[in-house]
């Protein structure tokens, strides 16, 4: 085979270019990523950047929470400002999941989240135009807020170019190649070869074929989801992301002062191919996120709808990547983010570097079993010890 790399990366997505960053970390820089289009063209340029650490899964609590350092050091750390803006992040709930907030926020903090549960009055002044009254408990994360996916890939993309790691974009991988029960490399659509020591496979939906070719399953369903953008109306000022558990919505600012409304409800899937899915939000979301802002912010009578565009999530049956060796030797998994990638992506780098270079995790917090490829057919799924009646997918 030739050319080879001692890792070769399928996807330049969030994840992958990660992965490929904090491998140069680790010293490992004979690194080559393959994406089959543009760095961060596929679910990574989708995303609605929520940054939060409030997670019932504690090793998905501690994953956010060290990611932050890299959002807030990006200038430092990644050579470029990365559009992260710490507004803050509030999650409200209503009287049944009061219980199950408060035992959340104890055990977030127990791996080092900075949150706390705060009062209706506090949030009338973060948030002035919201409607506080069918909340029974908020919790409030003062370094949470929201970035720019695809301004984060790119950044991790350049940072592991300069340390010496080749991006390849226009580079579609047909086929993982596996000779032994090891992986040895992978072949291009071109049908020119790559030999790898290691394989890391961070395609997000389009991992399932590649996987499907050697008898593995990897559980992943495609969820398309849509997003819209308001114009208030009015100058709200600098409010923080809100996680309204109630309503079953999220809202978010935009740097223009327009708002980003995400629905939270997941209970009925919207399946999808990832490659043919419309880009438009349906008339039926369109009428939903209206209810829900109107509901939400009732004064916010001038508002309307600027825009709106659709994502894809690669969705596993517990709503949780899978971040893992698989059963074929030297071929690591980095997929099924359900939504929940952006926020972790530091970290999830640092976890694909760990298991590359030693085959282990190396904070104790993050154990490398929780997120292993083998929990699906040991139905032993990665569930929150702390879940919410009605939105157990917010964890």
């Amino acid at each position: 085979m030739s050319p080879a790399a001692d890792v070769v990366i399928i996807g330049g997505g969030l994840e992958g270019t990660s992965a490929a960053w904090n491998l140069t970390r680790r010293g490992v820089t004979d690194v080559v990523v393959c994406e089959r289009a543009t760095v961060g063209s596929g679910g990574t340029g989708k995303s609605s950047g929520i940054v939060r650490c409030h997670y019932g899964v504690s090793s998905l609590a501690a994953m956010a929470t060290s990611s932050l350092e890299v959002f807030e050091n990006a200038a430092e750390l990644l050579g470029t400002e990365i559009g992260f803006h710490q507004t803050g992040y509030v999650v409200g709930v209503g009287e049944p999941n009061v219980d199950a907030l408060r035992t959340s926020l104890a055990a977030q903090r127990a791996v080092g989240v900075d949150t706390e549960e705060i009062d209706a009055s506090a949030v009338a002044t973060l948030w002035p135009a919201a409607r506080l009254d069918d909340f029974a408990a908020f919790a409030w994360e003062r370094r949470g807020g929201y970035g720019d996916a695809y301004s984060t890939a790119q950044a991790y993309a350049a940072a592991a170019r300069r340390a010496g790691a080749t991006v390849r974009q226009g580079c579609p991988v047909a086929q993982i190649l596996v000779a032994g029960g090891r992986a040895t490399g992978v072949r291009l659509a071109d049908g020119s070869t790559i030999g790898a020591g290691t394989v890391v496979l961070a395609a997000g939906p389009w991992s399932v074929p590649l996987l499907a070719a050697h008898g593995l399953d990897l559980p992943i369903t495609v969820h398309r989801e849509e997003i819209v953008l308001i114009d208030p109306g009015v100058d709200l000022g600098v409010v923080p992301v809100l996680s309204d558990l109630v309503s079953l919505q999220y809202v978010r600012p935009e740097a223009s002062g327009a708002i980003l409304f995400g629905n939270s409800d997941l209970s009925v899937p919207s399946p999808a191919d990832p490659d043919t899915y419309s880009n438009q939000a349906t008339e039926a979301c369109l009428e939903r996120a209206a209810a829900k802002l109107s509901h939400r912010f009732p004064g916010l009578t001038g508002a309307g709808v600027t825009s709106c565009y659709a994502g894809c999530y690669d969705v596993t049956p517990d709503f949780n990547p899978v971040i893992s060796a698989s059963p074929i030797e030297g071929l690591i998994i980095a997929a099924g983010f359900s939504g929940h990638g952006f926020k972790i992506s530091p970290a999830v780098g640092r976890l694909v570097a760990d298991l590359v270079v030693d085959g282990h995790s190396h904070d104790p917090r993050i154990p490398a079993s929780d997120f292993r490829f083998t929990r699906f057919a040991e139905n032993d799924l990665l569930r929150s010890p702390h879940p919410y009646v009605g939105a157990g997918e917010m964890r």
